[in-house]
């Protein structure tokens, strides 16, 4: 192996590591701490060529390949121990053409990389809410982000994606050319190749924008919850909100009165005006007790890191479960009302996104990614620093989650889906329903020997 390792350092130009090289610590760390991974090869690929190569030389040496773009899956499937990842942190480029209103993104960008370069534009590509997490995986599992309900999810906006397939052939995906092949990547995660760089369609957006951002007292839950329904489901495609629950943590740029303080969190932005946006929001700032109102006109991407300090990178464990509701009943509300305040660590979130809008716009075959008519989403973010507490913790957001499933439509988002002891196909059939046998069938046809497993795995049909 030693001498087929050299041949392929020698056709690469980016580095091939080992886990003796100095170089190999430094490979972009995995989000997810419990799923770090120890891969026994390291691809750092420099361009589609050398992403081409490494495919051709894992599949040949029967290796099995996990693909890093920006690391950040929860479920930890841009890791693996032994074998080969290929991990594309150094193609991270991004270019906007502002007048055709388009952005080329290599494969390994974050949206913070997107964000810098689109808002000298005061243009959008829609993206997540972390402005770590990476592109790639977060576009081909769906995307959903700061203005989904006005724009809809990052997959919305591919308009053609480079691919590297199972027997290294670079295609492009797009309506055009392979379109079996574009409708699958838009949703369907990584199972039919390497996305080495995509082409998105941008939106106008800020540079500042709206934003609504207010700290209740957890105990008052329940009925945020309530007065949080009402105004949303009044509210203009233009808002985009959330209920995110924490214990956040004592930070000296913060008053005191939430330092430690286990808080509902509503935040909202508003895609115009910004001054428009924050009178069209005012109702979000009078849910409860007010500890602490960050509201104002502020930049976007300043809004897109404004929750990055609570999803460090490789320092916490992570198990995540979703669930979609068709309604946001009081039952609903009362069961993740008591999930939040039950919660066993400070960094668990127990969150409730407003969908809708946008999202429901298309057509739910017109894309792989199927669900486009549930208007909330539910997550319980499992994240703590200590693994002697896993199976504790574990266990819980899996009850949690069972509770809330309750009342929901049996739908999940894979990109919020943990794996612990799970199959890399749990989920799948809910997430992709009648999306699923079409789906196979491109598997099939581009990757029968699902040469691509690590990931929310599709079986060839």
């Amino acid at each position: 192996m030693a001498t087929q390792v050299a041949t392929l350092s020698d056709s690469l130009r980016g580095p091939v590591l080992t886990p003796a090289d100095p170089g190999y610590a430094s490979v972009r760390a995995e989000f997810n701490a419990m799923h770090d991974g120890e891969p026994a090869l390291v691809a750092s690929c420099s361009g589609t060529a050398d992403v081409a190569d490494a495919v051709n030389f894992a599949r040949d040496q029967g290796l099995p390949v996990a693909v890093r773009g920006g690391g950040h899956s929860v479920a930890g499937l841009s890791s693996i121990d032994g074998g080969m990842l290929i991990d594309l942190a150094s193609m991270s480029g991004v270019q906007v053409d502002a007048e055709r209103r388009l952005a080329h993104v290599q494969g390994g960008a974050l949206w913070g990389d997107v964000d810098r370069e689109t808002q000298a534009f005061g243009l959008v590509v829609p993206g997540g809410v972390v402005s770590d997490t990476g592109v790639a995986g977060l576009t081909l599992g769906g995307g959903y982000g700061w203005v989904r309900r006005k724009y809809g999810l990052s997959c919305d906006h591919v308009v053609e994606a480079q691919v590297v397939t199972a027997d290294g052939r670079v295609l492009t995906a797009s309506a055009d050319s392979n379109p079996d092949l574009y409708w699958a990547i838009r949703g369907g995660g990584g199972n039919f190749g390497i996305v080495t760089s995509f082409t998105f369609d941008l939106q106008p957006l800020g540079p500042i924008v709206g934003f609504a951002a207010v700290m209740y007292p957890l105990e008052e839950v329940a009925d945020v919850l309530r007065g949080w329904r009402s105004y949303v489901e009044q509210a203009p495609n233009e808002v985009t909100s959330v209920v995110v629950t924490i214990t956040f943590p004592a930070n000296p740029e913060m008053p005191e009165a939430v330092h430690d303080r286990p808080v509902a969190i509503v935040g909202g932005v508003y895609v115009g005006d910004a001054e428009e946006g924050l009178a069209e929001m005012q109702p979000l700032r009078e849910l409860g007790t007010v500890l602490f109102d960050m509201s104002g006109p502020t930049p976007y991407a300043g809004v897109q890191t404004g929750f990055d300090p609570l999803f460090p990178r490789n320092q916490l464990r992570s198990y995540w479960k979703s669930q979609y509701l068709d309604e946001l009943s009081d039952g609903a509300i009362d069961t993740i009302a008591a999930g939040a305040q039950e919660r066993p660590a400070p960094m668990i979130l127990v969150n409730t996104f407003h969908m809708g809008g946008a999202i429901n716009d298309v057509d739910p075959e017109a894309t792989a990614f199927a669900e486009r008519s549930a208007p909330y989403m539910v997550s319980i973010d499992g994240m703590w620093s200590d693994s002697a507490d896993d199976a504790d913790n574990i266990a819980w957001v899996r009850a949690t989650w069972g509770d809330v499933s309750k009342f929901g439509t049996g739908g999940v988002y894979l990109n919020f889906t943990g794996l612990a002891d799970e199959a890399p196909t749990a989920g799948v059939d809910s997430a992709f329903g009648r999306n699923l046998r079409r789906l196979e069938e491109v598997k099939a046809a581009y990757d029968p020997d699902n040469f691509f497993r690590v990931n929310n795995n599709i079986k060839p049909a």
